[in-house]
């Protein structure tokens, strides 16, 4: 039986992606193999992952003047290889911190030995609110600035694109392709792929043609994003099944209505579940209001004792992976593309009957 599956990542996928990797699983393509056997250097897969970056770039809208790479290493790979290819080792860089992402990314680059310098951080509130726009536009000048657009483990998001006289990057794991994005106003986006795109071990970099060419010296072969843009993003062996359900994913939001059609969809979901929590005295959501992120729900019980049976009944009820991140406690909704609303209804039918239970 099929579960509603809330986890952060790897996150449920989209069951008619499921089912055609299924079909295809042990003859891709009339070849007689897998799409887990077969050569990344073949003509069938070069011609593939050539389709998959096309349709990727038609989705998002990505201007000529970026690449597309599809690398492997995670987000946690790409908080080293930003600086790496952004930077010099007497750089500044700018970080806004918004939670535990924000803080790993510049832990990154403080191993890279730069100048780290903290635009904003939020620690007060504990990480339950975003900056000020106004904090951006005078920031002076650095190698770049890097912001986290949606914190998985808080549930905190931005809802608009910080303007700065610096190179924009942003780590987009949770939330690429929840939505329309306008990429041009972005130096550089990455993002792992498990959380919308596929399963894990796929990394998908967008960066600016200009930006290519600064790596140091030292950066690795296969995080040099020049490298790696020359060689299609196969001078290694590449995560060859990430890329291939990561076409599937792309086939199912074109056919679904695209990023516009997706993001009601989102908004509609989340707004569901808020609305559930904001009119109860049994739940809590601590984000602030225009901070909250429409792919992760974080909620807390009125009685926290209560905690580990309403996991327990959620899951006996196909409701899973509902627990808080260790550092948060409470409860966590992720509730990706492939969260259906049925799941989200399904949810709220659960929580309504616990809280009849047990308020």
């Amino acid at each position: 039986m099929r579960v509603y599956n809330f986890s952060a990542g790897p996150a449920q996928l989209p069951l008619e992606v499921l089912e055609t990797a299924r079909e295809e699983l042990t003859d891709w393509k009339s070849s007689g193999m897998s799409v887990l056997e077969v050569s990344h250097r073949g003509k069938d897969f070069v011609a593939y992952a050539a389709q998959t970056e096309a349709n990727l770039r038609s989705i998002l809208s990505i201007p000529d003047n970026y690449k597309v790479l599809f690398l492997q290493g995670g987000a946690s790979g790409e908080f080293d290889a930003v600086p790496l290819n952004l930077s010099t080792a007497s750089d500044t860089v700018q970080f806004v911190n918004t939670g535990q992402w924000s803080k790993k990314a510049i832990a990154g680059s403080k191993r890279q030995g730069l100048e780290v310098q903290i635009l904003a951080d939020e620690a007060a509130s504990g990480y339950t609110t975003i900056p000020d726009p106004g904090v951006f536009p005078e920031a002076g000048a650095a190698a770049y600035l890097h912001y986290t657009p949606n914190e998985t483990i808080g549930g905190v998001a931005f809802d608009y694109i910080p303007q700065s006289p610096n190179d924009l990057v942003a780590d987009f794991s949770s939330a690429i392709l929840s939505t329309e994005l306008d990429v041009s106003k972005f130096g550089v986006i990455y993002a792992g792929a498990q959380k919308n795109m596929g399963p894990s071990g796929l990394t998908v970099v967008i960066v600016r043609e200009d930006l290519l060419g600064k790596a140091r010296p030292q950066t690795p072969d296969v995080w040099n994003w020049k490298l790696m843009a020359e060689n299609d993003s196969m001078l290694n062996t590449p995560p060859t099944f990430g890329i291939y359900i990561l076409g599937l994913v792309l086939d199912w939001i074109d056919q679904t209505g695209g990023l516009k059609a997706l993001g009601e969809r989102n908004r509609a979901k989340a707004a569901a579940l808020y609305n559930a929590i904001d009119s109860s005295d049994f739940y809590a959501n601590p984000v602030a209001l225009n901070a909250r992120s429409i792919m992760n729900i974080p909620f807390t019980l009125a009685n926290a004792d209560l905690d580990s049976a309403f996991l327990t009944q959620a899951s006996a009820a196909g409701l899973t992976n509902l627990k808080g991140h260790r550092s948060v406690g409470g409860m966590r909704a992720s509730i990706y593309n492939a969260m259906p609303l049925e799941g989200i209804t399904r949810l709220i039918d659960f929580m309504t009957d616990f809280e009849r239970r047990n308020g």
